[in-house]
Formats: structure tokens, C-alpha cells, sequence
């Protein structure tokens, strides 16, 4: 079958940067085999499936090359970034339907606002472990990292510096290790979400990375639950002083993005993040998908 799609760079406000997205419209009852196997076909990390929803205004499907996840930070402004330059929503207050719950989205142009949900903080990890998966030395690493989700969950690792980060040396023995201790059965779902206090140009104010295990691709370019997790981790242990920040994240891979960041709530009790980010429309058209493999 035909369906429509659109390939949005998100978290840039020009193409070829950020991290790319392809938008399926109307593909959310494809099957999930068919839906990793477009992943994989794509080369992404990431994509979409959009379809009706009883509950919100769009149900999304999140998908992985190897899994459907509940949500995603990236292909949440792709998506509603697609929609808008087709004109199927108009700028204004959006709900998507997702696996994580009902996510809130504020629409202006090409920029869209998304409100992730509540963080859960999850166990603090040893840092002999996580150093390990990054091979760095556990000095290199400045707080105690902890698995932290606000729709999806990740182990925020904050650096001591940019240095530090650039040099990182992905390590999938070391990260099974991790999974196991977390009893975590899949290694490509809890990679740390390396992260500094300075930003990667002056206007930045945190400087990230995500390096990825097999079959996705070796880094993500933009991480928008991430950021969402990291906000709220930096902000509920005092290492941020304003809940409002500048994220950025992929320049070492030479595809710049940026996120406006604010936590909403008191340290002590969070009740929201708002991420907002650019997307850009790389390409349009329709591709042939069958209904099942």
C-alpha cells in the first residue's frame, strides 16, 4: 500500500542538521515488523507512524530498528513538524496519543513545543559500570549517573568536560554489563546519556552525546526525551541554577541541534519538561509499504 511520508531534520531550523525522522502518515496500523524493517530500509534511528486517536487529537507510534518504544523526543517535533507543512494541524495547542501517555504540544510554525511528562528517577548506577561503557575513567565522571525517564529511560552521566565527552569509546561488553546489573535484558535501551555543563557554542548552556548499540546507528544526532531526562536530573540535584536552558547536541558529527529546555515544577517536585525544537523538511513523497511481512 501508498502511503505518504515526509524525512524532518528535528531540533534544526535548516536541513542537514539535527537528527533525521521520517514521518509515515496514516501508518500506524502497519505491523511492527513492517515498521522496524522501513526503520532499518531508512538507515534512522527513528520513525513515525501516525493515525487516528480516540483520546487525543494523533496517535504516534514510536519505532527503533529493533523494537516499538512508547516515545521519543526527536520524532515527537518531526512528527508534528510534518504535519504542520502539510496543513493537517494548525499552529496552537496539540495532543498526541502515545505509549507513555497523553503529550501535550504547542505549535508555532516550524517550531514545536512538547510538555514530557513527570520524570521517574530510577537507581543510581555504579559509576565503575557506566565508566566502563564510555571508556573513561570514573573521575571523568561528576555525579552519580542515574537511570532517569520522562517517557523513555536513560542514564544521565554528567562530564566534567567537552574534552572528556569528544574522547568517548563506545563499549557494548561494558554495557551488557550494565543492562545485566540493571536486569535489563536488551542492550539497546539504557546506553548513558552523556552529558557537560557547557554548551558546544556560546549560546549553549549543556553539550550532550548518545552513543548507540547495534542494529541502530552508531550515535544519535539529537535526543529529545534525553534531554527531557537530563533536564530534570541537573535540575533536582542542584546542578543547574534556572529551570530554563539551551541544549545542544550532534556537532562532533557535524549535524548541529538545539533545544530550548525548561523544567517546570520545584526541585522537589517536578511536574513537567517543556523541550522545543525546529524541524526542517528534507524530503516528501510516498512509499510502498505492505500491511504485514
Amino acid at each position: 500500500m501508498q502511503f505518504e511520508f515526509d524525512w524532518v531534520d528535528a531540533f534544526s531550523e535548516s536541513v542537514f542538521g539535527g537528527n533525521g525522522c521520517a514521518v509515515v502518515h496514516e501508518g500506524a496500523d502497519v505491523s511492527d515488523d513492517v515498521c522496524m524493517a522501513y526503520v532499518r530500509e531508512t538507515s534512522l534511528v527513528e520513525c513515525t507512524f501516525t493515525g487516528p486517536s480516540e483520546v487525543a487529537d494523533i496517535r504516534v507510534r514510536y519505532f527503533l530498528a529493533s523494537r516499538e518504544i512508547p516515545f521519543a523526543g526527536h520524532p515527537t517535533i518531526a512528527t508534528v513538524a510534518a504535519l504542520r507543512a502539510r496543513g493537517s494541524v494548525q499552529d496552537g495547542p496539540l495532543t498526541l496519543e502515545t505509549q507513555a501517555g497523553i503529550i501535550p504540544v504547542e505549535v508555532s510554525g516550524a517550531q514545536v513545543k512538547m510538555t514530557q511528562i513527570a520524570p521517574e528517577f530510577g537507581p543510581e548506577v555504579p559509576v565503575g559500570l557506566v565508566a566502563a561503557v564510555g571508556g573513561i575513567r570514573t573521575e571523568d565522571i561528576i555525579a552519580p549517573p542515574q537511570i532517569v525517564s520522562t517517557g523513555l529511560p536513560f542514564c544521565v552521566t554528567v562530564l566534567k568536560d567537552r574534552t572528556t565527552l569528544g574522547n568517548l569509546q563506545f563499549d557494548v561488553t561494558a554495557l551488557q554489563a550494565l543492562c545485566a546489573h540493571l536486569g535489563q535484558q536488551d542492550d539497546n535501551m539504557m546506553e548513558p546519556f552523556w552529558v557537560t555543563l557547557s554548551g558546544a557554542t556560546p549560546s549553549g548552556d549543556t553539550f550532550s552525546r548518545l552513543l548507540l548499540a547495534p542494529p541502530s546507528p552508531p550515535e544519535d544526532a539529537f535526543t529529545g526525551s534525553a534531554t527531557g531526562a537530563m533536564a530534570s536530573y541537573l535540575w533536582a540535584r542542584g546542578l543547574i541554577d534556572q529551570p530554563d536552558f539551551t541544549a545542544e547536541q550532534g556537532h562532533g558529527m557535524g549535524r548541529p541541534g538545539s533545544a530550548q529546555v525548561r523544567v517546570l515544577g520545584p526541585r522537589y517536585a517536578i511536574t513537567g519538561v517543556e523541550v522545543s525544537g525546529h524541524g526542517a523538511i528534507v524530503m516528501s513523497g510516498t512509499v510502498n509499504l505492505p500491511r504485514s511481512l
